[in-house]
């Protein structure tokens, strides 16, 4: 075993090439920009009124970013963290959209843009978040991480082990 030559060994992944894997990959990536931009239209024009969430909100559009990033380059393992994050902004936007439409009282100060305009952008923040639960559930089930080994000569690399072994009838 020692004296045989060095085979080339081509690592193949063929569920990254069906063209559902790459469908769902562009959608995830896609749903995490849209989140980021609309967290982004949110931080923008409510600012001022924003008082503890600044933090927060900064904090979540950089995660998005590095989870969108790895996404792109095929990472199955961050999926099920952008479906755990988007659970957890699905429940913050929900329960942050109809306050921003009480702002209406009188001690409140107005924002740059409309509060109601505000309000809904945080509400279209709920189907955005419930779409990258369900797109990035599926992108998991796909199994991106499957590698399957093959001689540069077209043979799986494992059938090398069936090569000498002699058929049964």
């Amino acid at each position: 075993m020692a004296d045989e030559p060095a085979r080339d060994v081509i690592i193949d992944r063929p569920n990254r090439d069906k063209a559902s894997s790459k469908a769902t990959k562009a959608t995830v990536i896609l749903l995490l920009l849209a989140s980021v931009g609309l967290m982004l239209i949110v931080a923008i024009g409510g600012w001022n009124a924003l008082e503890g969430a600044k933090a927060i909100l900064i904090a979540y559009m950089a995660i998005y970013l590095i989870i969108a990033f790895y996404t792109g380059r095929w990472n199955r393992g961050v999926l099920p963290l952008a479906a755990a994050f988007a659970i957890v902004l699905l429940i913050f936007a929900a329960i942050a959209g109809p306050e921003w439409f009480n702002r209406d009282k009188s001690g409140f100060t107005e924002p740059p843009i409309s509060s109601n305009v505000l309000g809904l952008i945080t509400l279209l923040i709920v189907p955005v978040q419930v779409l990258l639960i369900a797109f990035a559930m599926r992108g998991f089930q796909q199994e991106w991480n499957v590698e399957v080994e093959r001689r540069s000569d077209g043979r799986r690399h494992d059938d090398d082990e069936f090569d000498s072994v002699p058929a049964r009838a």
